[in-house]
């Protein structure tokens, strides 16, 4: 295929930690054959060489923290036919959506020496938060096999195929002993999506909630359960405070116990 007919991808970056940026990377033999199918038109992680918009596919990484974020988020939109934001922190806000819990100002006054200086919103919110997004990719960060079948998707006009079930039926599928029962481990497994491969679970330790809230999360009996097993009303605002703070459902539960 030509250059001049390959579809156009561009990958930005908003308030994060690139770590979704380089998962994509991490594709690598992957990654050489989806350069063959697509024009990288923008992507400053990987590739100074930048080619203007519109493009056919965007893969958008990071919060919106900024009134600079506000408006550059607006303008990639009006460029993209289909735009996938990936990871927490453009689907959730990101663990600097902790900010959305407290007094920013106070925050910027501690830290910085001249906090005169800072154009900041008082909230980091999710991409979807602000424009219309195609697709939400979750994780903290995102799954490279996930991302490779969401950009197959898009590129040959397909639904992505990507599960939304909770981690408890992959750690069932995979073997894993369950951390609440085994051992009485509080977990986040059973209200978040799948997709870390058993990370952590299949390490003797709880989900901490990578991936977000799966479909109709029942939170609220979940950490009932947990407060059978000991945990405290800290402990609970804690565990739905984290790197998907933001999502509604972990919200909410967080609210309930802070």
């Amino acid at each position: 295929m030509s250059d001049r007919k390959k579809p156009k991808l561009a990958v930005w970056k908003f308030s994060s930690c690139d770590g979704c940026q380089l998962t994509l990377l991490d594709c690598e033999d992957e990654l050489l054959a989806l350069a063959d199918e697509v024009r990288i038109s923008y992507f400053l992680e990987a590739t100074r060489k930048v080619e203007k918009g519109p493009y056919d596919v965007s893969l958008v990484e990071g919060s919106i923290t900024t009134p600079h974020d506000v408006a550059r988020i607006r303008e990639v939109r009006k460029q993209s036919r289909v735009l996938v934001a990936i990871g927490a922190c453009a689907t959730a806000g990101g663990i600097q959506a902790l900010r959305n819990f407290a007094n920013v100002k106070e925050f910027t006054r501690k830290v910085y020496a001249h906090p005169e200086y800072i154009d900041t919103l008082t909230t980091s919110t999710a991409i979807s938060d602000h424009v219309s997004v195609d697709f939400e990719l979750r994780g903290c960060p995102i799954n490279k096999h996930q991302l490779l079948e969401v950009l197959n998707a898009f590129l040959n006009d397909r639904k992505p195929n990507i599960p939304r079930h909770s981690q408890c039926m992959e750690c069932k599928a995979n073997g894993v002993v369950c951390r609440m029962v085994a051992s009485g481990a509080l977990c986040l497994g059973p209200v978040t999506q799948a997709g870390c491969g058993t990370l952590c679970p299949g390490r003797d330790r709880g989900c901490y909630g990578c991936f977000g809230p799966m479909e109709t999360p029942n939170t609220e009996a979940l950490a009932a359960r947990m407060k059978e097993l000991g945990a405290s009303e800290c402990e609970l605002e804690l565990m739905f405070r984290s790197f998907n703070a933001n999502a509604e459902p972990f919200r909410t539960e967080g609210d309930r116990h802070g």
